[in-house]
C-alpha cells in the first residue's frame, strides 16, 4: 500500500510543483507509533521556505481529499529535505560532485558497506569517493546500482 500511496502522491504533487518551479526531491508514507504520515520533500536552487512549503500542502490536501488514497487517518507534512538531503536519482548524484556524501552499499566493497567522503568524480554511472583512513585519503569507486542509500553529508 505504501508504494501505491507515493506514487498516487507523487501523480497529484508534480503539476503543482511543475508550475511553481520547484523539485521533488522525496516521497514516504510511513507509520510511526500510532500515526501515518505522508511526507512530501521539497526544493529549488537557493532553498525553500515555509510559505512555499505552506502552499504546496494547502494545494497538495486539495488533490489528496477529491482523489482519498489513503483510507487511514495520515498527517500531511510539506517540507525542505534539510542540509543532509538524500541523493535519489543519477542527476542528483552529478549536482553534487565536490560535496561531502554518505554512502550505503547493498553489498560490501572492500568490505566496506557505508563510505563518507568527497565525491570527485559521477560518470558511466559510477560515483568516485575519495575519504579518510585515519590520516591517510583513498579513493574507491562505487557502480550507482550497488549504492542502497545515499544523501549529503555535514561536516563539522
Amino acid at each position: 500500500m505504501s508504494s501505491q500511496v507515493t506514487k498516487t502522491t507523487e501523480e497529484l504533487v508534480l503539476p503543482i510543483l511543475e508550475k511553481k518551479q520547484l523539485e521533488l526531491v522525496d516521497i514516504e508514507y510511513v507509520k510511526e507509533g500510532k500515526n501515518y504520515f505522508l511526507r512530501v520533500y521539497i526544493d529549488k536552487p537557493g532553498g525553500i521556505d515555509i510559505a512555499e512549503c505552506g502552499e504546496v500542502s494547502e494545494q497538495l490536501s486539495e488533490k489528496l481529499d477529491e482523489k482519498d488514497p489513503i483510507k487511514d487517518p495520515y498527517f500531511l507534512e510539506v517540507s525542505s529535505p534539510g542540509v543532509e538531503r538524500p541523493l535519489k536519482t543519477k542527476a542528483d548524484f552529478e549536482k553534487n560532485v565536490t560535496q561531502n556524501v554518505y554512502i550505503k552499499l547493498y553489498e560490501p566493497i572492500d568490505n566496506e558497506k557505508e563510505y563518507e567522503g568527497i565525491m570527485k568524480d559521477f560518470s558511466n554511472d559510477i560515483v568516485t569517493l575519495e575519504y579518510k583512513v585515519k590520516t591517510r585519503k583513498k579513493t574507491v569507486e562505487i557502480p550507482f546500482d550497488k549504492i542502497a542509500k545515499a544523501r549529503l553529508a555535514v561536516v563539522f
